[in-house]
C-alpha cells in the first residue's frame, strides 16, 4: 500500500510517536468542458484513483514542518502558522500554507502547527491537478486535525480562494470541486455559474480512459492562463453592452453569432466563441452519455480539442501531436487535451482491444516528432478525499 510507505517516511523524518493520521485526495481529469469554469459554463471532470497522500501529526507549538517525497532534495522545510505568505523560495509548500492561511481568513485559524509528509503519484506539472489535490488534502486534514466544521464543497471553495489570493493563480473552481466532491464511477456535471451539479455514471463498456502525459512542464501562473481569462472578461464586458448576460456561459451559440460583432477585437472574439461553444458541447456530451451514445461523446471530445487549438490557442505542438496521432488509431473513440493546456496531458477514450496499440504507436510517433517520450496511464474514476488511518 502506498500510504504505508508514506507513513514509514514520516516516521523516519519526524519520528513515530503521537497521533499520526493518514489522508488521501485524488487528482482529476476533465473529460470535456475546458476553460469554461471561469466563464460561467459547465464542466465534466472526474476524480482519479491516483492523487496525493498526506501523513500529518499536530504539534504543541506554532511550527510547521513539511517534507515531500516528490522533492526529497529540498529536505524538511519549516514555517509557522503565524504570518503566512507566499514565497518563491517556498516552492510546493505554498499550496499547504495557502490553505492554512485561507482557512484562517474564513474564521478557522490553526492555533498549532503540524508535521506533514506528502507523496503524490500524479505526474507533476501534468495538468491532472496535483496542486489542487495538495490543497484539498490539506483542507481535509485541517478539518480533521482541528475539528473545523467545514464541508467538502466548502473545502473546494477555500482551495480556489487560496490559489487565487495566496498563490496568485486566477483559476476557476473546477479542479478543487472535482477533487473534493469526487465519486467512484461518476463524473461531475457542474454548472460553475451557481455550483449546481449532478453525478453522471461513466459506463465505458469495452473501453478505457487513457491519459497521455506530454512531459512538457507548464506552470499555470507563468503561462498565458491569466491572459486568456482577461481576454474573456473583456469580451464579456463588450457583449454586456448589447445583451443582458452575466457570463459567457449564459449564451447559446445562436446568440453568440447574433451579438459577436460587439466584441471589438478578432482574437477576443475567438476566445469568447470557444467559451460559448465549449459550454454547449459539454451539455450535449453529457446528454449523449446519458443515452449511452459513446460515439457522439467521443466526437464532441474531438471538436473540443479543435476549438482549444484554433480558437483558444492553448494546445501547442506536444498536445496536438498526441491528439492527432490518437485520432489515427482504430478504436479511439475520442481524444482531446485536458487541463489548462500549454503542456500537460490529453485524455482519450480507447476501446479495450486498442489500448496497447494506442500506447505503442502514439508513443513512438510522439517521441520521433518531439524528441522525448510521453507517459501513458490507464486510469479509473475514484472517490474524493478520505482519512485512510
Amino acid at each position: 500500500m502506498i500510504w504505508e510507505q508514506v507513513l514509514e517516511k514520516f516516521k523516519e523524518v519526524f519520528g513515530g510517536e503521537g497521533d499520526i493520521r493518514i489522508y488521501f485526495a485524488p487528482g482529476r481529469v476533465n473529460l470535456i468542458g475546458e476553460h469554461t469554469d471561469y466563464n460561467g459554463g459547465h464542466v465534466f471532470p472526474c476524480a482519479l484513483t491516483i492523487g496525493t497522500y498526506a501523513v500529518a501529526r499536530k504539534r504543541d507549538d506554532k511550527k510547521l514542518r513539511f517534507y515531500s517525497m516528490n522533492f526529497e532534495k529540498a529536505g524538511v522545510l519549516e514555517s509557522s502558522v503565524e504570518g503566512l505568505k507566499a514565497e518563491e523560495t517556498a516552492g510546493w509548500t505554498n499550496y499547504p500554507k495557502g490553505m492554512i492561511w485561507a482557512f484562517g481568513e474564513k474564521g478557522m485559524k490553526a492555533e498549532q502547527g503540524f508535521d506533514l509528509v506528502l507523496y503524490g503519484n500524479i505526474p507533476n506539472g501534468s495538468g491532472l491537478s496535483s496542486s489542487a489535490s495538495v490543497e484539498v488534502v490539506t483542507g481535509f486534514l485541517l478539518k480533521d486535525l482541528f475539528d473545523f466544521e467545514v464541508s467538502n464543497k466548502e473545502i473546494a471553495l477555500i482551495g480556489q480562494f487560496a490559489e487565487n489570493r495566496f498563490n496568485g493563480v486566477n483559476c476557476g473552481i473546477m479542479d478543487q470541486f472535482a477533487i473534493a466532491m469526487g465519486k467512484e464511477g461518476n463524473a461531475i456535471f457542474l454548472d460553475t455559474a451557481d455550483l449546481s451539479y449532478e453525478y453522471a455514471p461513466i459506463v465505458l463498456k469495452g473501453a478505457k480512459i487513457v491519459i497521455s502525459c506530454s512531459n512538457k512542464k507548464r506552470g499555470l501562473s507563468d503561462s498565458k492562463y491569466n491572459e486568456r481569462r482577461s481576454e474573456c472578461e473583456t469580451a464579456l464586458s463588450e457583449l454586456q453592452e448589447v445583451i443582458g448576460i452575466e457570463t459567457l456561459g449564459d449564451l447559446t451559440e445562436e446568440q453568440f453569432k447574433q451579438y459577436q460583432s460587439a466584441i471589438k477585437d478578432e482574437v477576443r472574439r475567438k476566445r469568447a466563441k470557444h467559451a460559448v461553444c465549449e459550454n454547449q458541447r459539454t451539455i450535449r456530451a453529457v446528454d449523449a452519455l446519458k443515452k449511452n451514445d459513446l460515439k457522439q461523446f467521443g466526437a464532441l471530445m474531438n471538436e473540443s480539442h479543435i476549438s482549444l487549438r484554433d480558437d483558444y490557442e492553448v494546445t501547442g505542438t506536444e498536445l496536438d501531436t498526441l491528439v492527432e496521432e490518437a485520432w489515427k488509431i482504430n478504436g479511439v473513440i475520442g481524444s482531446r487535451m485536458t487541463g489548462a493546456g500549454f503542456g500537460g496531458c490529453t485524455v482519450s477514450i480507447v476501446e479495450d482491444g486498442a489500448v496497447d496499440t494506442f500506447i505503442r504507436e502514439v508513443g513512438a510517433a510522439y517521441e520521433k516528432k518531439i524528441g522525448y517520450a510521453a507517459d501513458f496511464y490507464v486510469v479509473e474514476i475514484g472517490d474524493g478525499p478520505a482519512r485512510l488511518a
